[in-house]
């Protein structure tokens, strides 16, 4: 299918993407859908035949545990009631612990990236196929951004990508962006992954701005597309006409023009990058002979229909993953995140440096979630909030998503004997009463008469 030119949907923009010209289609974070009904703007953006694609977040692929069947199908239902011709999701793991290790489940919050082993692989692999059996539409997966790299990786980004092709079928999300960040930060070679990938396999490529900040290039989603990005862009398209490009944007939002100024960076970047057409052999002329003979060469005719072929005559169900590789790469995983998150020693053979940088980076944004799903909490905190909030996060991982842990920050707070205002503390106990319901989550009796005091003294 030939999607065009897109751009994020998100409830902040949706009245800028509603009056963007030019627009094709847009996509959505699935988990930020209800499954059952949709918000207006997307009502009406389907009602003028814009496509909505459903973008996954939090299945979690890369992770050692086998897709959770619950999330599996609230995807579905999402593909379901938008009408979609795909979904998407990442090459990454989002979660570990649990019953593989006998520890504590443990939330990342983020996408983090997955070993290029083969254990790995074969674990991706499996859980791959479990994800396409559930769901009623194609699946399309996205190379991730990373701060930091597994030790002892055994394969490269491109030749990783093209082996889970090659088992599954799986189409492909190429985020442009993500191999510019992992140029920067990891010294990868956006060209020579291109070069590896099966590039007749991409569905559609993402593309993003960020920012970089002492050495590091942190993939915002919060800052213009950057002149580097739109190279890799220029470098894809020079090998493939990809079926649809989409500009994403999350945060820090600008005017509606700017992002129309952005798309036709996107469509400018798009058209002198596109190769001549040799009309004689019916072929994309290719940049060489021996790029054209290889993996990186672009398909005949339409991109979409090499996509197809290579779905459905490559694609060999993989055997479950070896006997042991689970529990491997579910102790490595573990070992990982709970450094990041919980504090606790860094795996041997990982950039201690790097980890502190994607340890506060995760951090910082598990602030920036909170402060969004319950804004109540910055405001009643005012200035003290972020400091409040990273001392907290720092002791204690995520565990049972944003909301709740919305609650237990608040919760914290109240216990420790803060705000310092007691009209601020009064304001955060009422807030936390209103929220907790008839059972407070934890420490009941300390938190319970905390707040009577306060309450019966104000």
């Amino acid at each position: 299918m030939e999607l065009g030119i897109g751009i994020g949907w998100r409830p902040e923009i949706a009245a800028e993407v509603e009056a963007l010209s030019g627009i094709d289609w847009v996509e959505a974070v699935a988990e930020n859908l209800c499954a059952d009904h949709l918000p207006d703007s997307l009502v009406r953006l389907r009602e003028r035949g814009v496509t909505v694609v459903p973008h996954g977040v939090a299945l979690g692929l890369g992770g050692a545990d086998r897709p959770d069947p619950d999330r599996l199908a609230g995807l579905a239902a999402r593909a379901e009631l938008l009408g979609t011709p795909l979904v998407t999701e990442h090459i990454a793991f989002v979660r570990a612990g649990g019953p593989l290790t006998a520890s504590p489940r443990l939330e990342a919050g983020h996408l983090l990236p997955v070993p290029r082993t083969w254990d790995a692989l074969d674990v991706l692999c499996e859980n791959v196929r479990i994800a396409q059996d559930s769901l009623p539409v194609p699946l399309a997966l996205e190379n991730i951004a990373a701060l930091i790299t597994w030790p002892d990786e055994e394969l490269t980004e491109g030749q990783f990508l093209a082996e889970l092709v090659e088992r599954t079928g799986v189409r492909l999300l190429i985020d442009v962006a993500n191999l510019h960040t992992n140029h920067v930060n990891l010294g990868q070679d956006p060209a020579k992954a291109l070069d590896e990938l099966p590039v007749e396999a991409i569905a559609y490529v993402h593309v993003a701005g960020g920012v970089e900040k002492n050495g590091v290039w942190h993939d915002t989603h919060a800052h213009p597309v950057s002149e580097p990005v739109l190279e890799v862009l220029a470098e894809l398209r020079s090998r493939v006409d990809p079926p649809g490009v989409l500009l994403e944007r999350d945060d820090a939002f600008p005017p509606g023009a700017e992002l129309a100024g952005e798309l036709d960076a996107i469509r400018s970047t798009l058209r002198k990058a596109a190769p001549s057409v040799d009309r004689a052999a019916g072929r994309v002329a290719g940049p060489g002979p021996d790029r054209a003979a290889g993996r990186g060469a672009a398909p005949a005719a339409d991109a979409t229909a090499g996509v197809e072929t290579r779905t459905v005559a490559a694609a060999v169900a993989p055997a479950p993953a070896p006997a042991g590789v689970r529990d491997r790469t579910a102790v490595a995983q573990t070992a990982l995140l709970s450094a990041l998150v919980a504090g606790t020693p860094a795996p041997e053979g990982f950039d201690h440096r790097r980890l502190r940088v994607q340890s506060r980076a995760l951090a910082a944004k598990r602030a920036d979630v909170v402060a969004k799903v319950a804004p109540e909490l910055p405001e009643i905190l005012g200035d003290g909030y972020r400091a409040a909030f990273l001392a907290y996060a720092g002791s204690r991982p995520l565990s049972g998503g944003y909301r709740r842990d919305a609650l237990n920050f608040a919760e914290h707070v109240l216990i420790t004997g803060g705000p310092a205002d007691p009209a601020a503390r009064r304001r955060l106990t009422y807030w936390w009463q209103d929220r907790s319901g008839a059972r407070p989550p934890r420490r009941t009796t300390r938190l319970v008469r905390a707040a009577r005091a306060v309450l019966v003294g104000k």
